[in-house]
């Protein structure tokens, strides 16, 4: 396949990707702590040099290169619920929950207590303590600091003394992290534990969404034109050859 239409069809690829991105993130656009997924455009020179790649991944049927998708890591605004088990983090950092393939992290803070006890996010998944262990709740009242410190003055022969401290991580960078599924992401580069004085945790309110609406309407009209122009530049040279092609056969 000729570079020019190589090009075309991946940045045609890209833009379906841009285009899934920016389905998933309207879809999510009130759930709560949700992540916005940026879908980056790869540079010219990664186009051209993979040019022949993506010849032999369209003969397959599939696309030549995914696109560059990344979190938008920056903390959405919050609102007020009331409830003692919803929990907002307006800094950095994600809470860490245990997966039966691993830890996973979210900043989706609305958890509950289950039937064992645990403090479990709402897909009734464990959250690890600071110490690495699950958390375990006598009362759905605790009271928890700004550090995630949890203690349970109301429970039944409480003393007050803590039931515990949630686990907040940073990451270095958030590349690599994907969504994966009920409120979950994967790990990205270099977590670590954050220190108590960093941690930054309002308990009775929830982070809002990452997700603006009028900005993802604005990213699908700009995907949709930079589509329509990759199709019209396929079309363009398609008929050149063909008028090419023509006027050889004249002339011979």
């Amino acid at each position: 396949m000729p570079d020019v239409l190589a090009v075309a069809l991946d940045s045609l690829h890209q833009d379906m990707g841009r285009l899934d991105r920016i389905a998933t993130n309207l879809a999510n656009v009130s759930t709560p702590g949700y992540k916005r997924e940026v879908a980056g455009a790869r540079p010219f020179a990664d186009l051209l040099g993979e040019a022949g790649r993506a010849d032999g991944a369209a003969a397959a049927g599939g696309p030549a290169l995914a696109p560059l998708v990344m979190l938008d890591g920056r903390a959405a605004t919050e609102r007020s619920t009331g409830r003692a088990l919803d929990l907002a983090l307006t800094g950095e950092g994600f809470f860490e929950v245990a997966t039966d393939d691993g830890p996973a992290y979210t900043r989706q803070g609305d958890f509950r207590v289950d039937a064992r006890g645990r403090l479990v996010t709402a897909g009734g998944q464990p959250l690890v303590g600071k110490g690495g262990g699950e958390i375990r709740l006598a009362s759905s009242t605790p009271v928890i600091d700004g550090t995630g410190t949890i203690t349970e003055p109301q429970a039944p022969h409480a003393m007050a003394l803590p039931a515990g401290q949630l686990k907040i991580v940073r990451f270095d960078s958030l590349t690599g992290m994907r969504h994966l599924g009920q409120g979950l992401l994967s790990a990205g580069v270099n977590g670590s534990v954050m220190a108590d004085a960093d941690v930054r945790l309002h308990q009775g309110a929830l982070e809002n969404s990452g997700v603006d609406s009028m900005q993802e309407m604005v990213a699908l009209m700009q995907t949709m034109r930079h589509a329509e122009s990759m199709q019209r530049l396929a079309q363009g040279y398609d008929e050149l050859m063909g008028t090419a092609i023509h006027k050889l056969g004249d002339l011979s």
